[in-house]
């Protein structure tokens, strides 16, 4: 039998997932006492059964230590095998030693996960030198992507949509993105004149004139590039574009930001509670456990 506990905030999903699963939802008690240190109490038994923790890990120094007791008492209570479905993964961005004595927290992070969890399941991990999981985690990691859903999205909710990405960086993203759509996509073309001084460009801008534009990102944090983006776009004199993310990090002020910017809406998968979701990552993870 396969038993799924949740971390606080992560009911909702847990409760999904066990209901596609035909799985049962476990107790848990996570709370702090007065000096800060955090309490957790299984009150479910688990020998003998594979258990799933979920728990996604955006500002994860507050949810790590409680993960990762709860992740031990599930062990010393003999449960077969422990796994963790996280759909937002944190500390990869620090993925390598760019000054002496900095910790790489990415392999150090992944260290602490594989020494307490069986497998791992998470969704469009912000992979950058590191290309993939199985380079710094020791334990199956099964990676599930979101371009599909966000195609869906698109193809049910938007009129005559063109893709934009901000940068030749974003060009893969962006085109497998609109290629499900069905959509057209440009990538916008940048010419530096200085380091302070850069002109942006859209291709045969003519063309796009009564087209919805789409951003569309991995991860939304300071929203720094979509903000340059949509204000571009609105010196062009194009429509206000749709601006759509994985994960909802959003730092700060952020999402204001984004909102004053511009941008005529703003629309995340549910990787992380956000105002802005709008898109379901639970077929993601079900197919994700699945294939596990």
């Amino acid at each position: 039998m396969t038993l799924i506990l949740a971390l606080p905030g992560n009911e909702a999903l847990a409760k999904k997932l066990a209901t596609e699963r035909h799985c049962l939802v476990g107790d848990i008690l996570v709370r702090q006492f007065p000096d800060g240190e955090s309490y957790v109490r299984l009150d479910t038994p688990v020998a003998g059964q594979d258990v799933i923790i979920v728990c996604t890990l955006d500002r994860p120094d507050s949810k790590l230590l409680p993960l990762l007791y709860l992740a031990d008492v599930v062990r010393a209570e003999g449960a077969s095998k422990i796994g963790l479905v996280s759909p937002y993964l944190a500390y990869m961005r620090q993925d390598k030693q760019f000054h002496p004595g900095e910790a790489v927290a990415s392999r150090s992070f992944a260290k602490l996960l594989s020494g307490y969890f069986d497998w791992l399941i998470t969704i469009d991990p912000h992979l950058h030198r590191v290309h993939s999981l199985a380079e710094i985690y020791t334990i199956p990691a099964q990676v599930a992507h979101a371009a599909p859903l966000i195609s869906q999205w698109i193809k049910e909710n938007i009129s005559n949509p063109v893709l934009i990405g901000p940068d030749r960086e974003s060009e893969q993203w962006v085109s497998e993105v609109a290629k499900a759509a069905g959509a057209p996509w440009i990538v916008l073309e940048k010419t530096r004149h200085g380091d302070r001084d850069v002109e942006v460009s859209v291709p045969d801008i003519a063309r796009w004139k009564n087209c919805q534009p789409v951003l569309v990102d991995d991860i939304i944090s300071t929203a720094r590039t979509m903000i340059e983006t949509v204000v571009h776009l609105k010196r062009m004199a194009l429509p206000a574009p749709v601006c759509i993310g994985v994960h909802a990090v959003f730092s700060e002020n952020a999402y204001a930001a984004l909102q004053a910017a511009g941008a005529s809406r703003i629309v995340t998968c549910d990787t992380i509670a956000h105002p802005s979701n709008a898109i379901a990552i639970w077929p993601l993870l079900i197919e994700a456990m699945t294939a596990l």
